[in-house]
């Protein structure tokens, strides 16, 4: 299975800011969407992603008064993506390697088709896995 197959059911909308957006309206936005992270664009460029993670470790060290800074002082820059046509395999060896939960997906032109997260990776595999003892039983009571 590819990342297409996550994409096309779950779609392509991404949850975004502005870099300078502050923190604490990132944080905002997360929780009312029940999101993991946020990309941050700059028009139509990927300019850096912020997390939850990113988001508590900047208060554990500076305090509640970072909240009011812009998120781009958080975000990680250099944005690990993936493709559409990158296997469910490959993306789950790179969220481990990486030690990441979320990848925006992009296409060979560089558009932005979505964001793929390890829940929805889960999710697929979880489904796939059901699919597969379904089609075993049905071979076993045929059979």
């Amino acid at each position: 299975m590819l990342v297409s197959d996550i994409l096309r059911k779950k779609g392509g909308l991404v949850v975004s800011v502005e870099p300078a957006t502050s923190i604490r309206e990132t944080g905002r936005m997360m929780s009312s969407k029940g999101i993991g992270s946020v990309l941050v664009l700059d028009g139509d460029v990927i300019a850096g992603i912020v997390s939850e993670r990113d988001i508590v470790g900047a208060v554990t060290t500076a305090g509640s008064d970072v909240l009011d800074v812009p998120v781009s002082t958080i975000m990680t820059a250099e944005v690990i993506t993936c493709g559409p046509g990158e296997s469910i395999k490959s993306l789950m060896e790179t969220m481990t390697a990486e030690r990441i939960r979320h990848l925006p997906v992009v296409d060979s032109d560089g558009d932005l088709c979505g964001v793929i997260s390890i829940g929805d990776v889960v999710k697929h595999r979880l489904e796939e896995t059901q699919a597969e003892v379904e089609q075993m039983e049905a071979y076993v009571r045929g059979g």
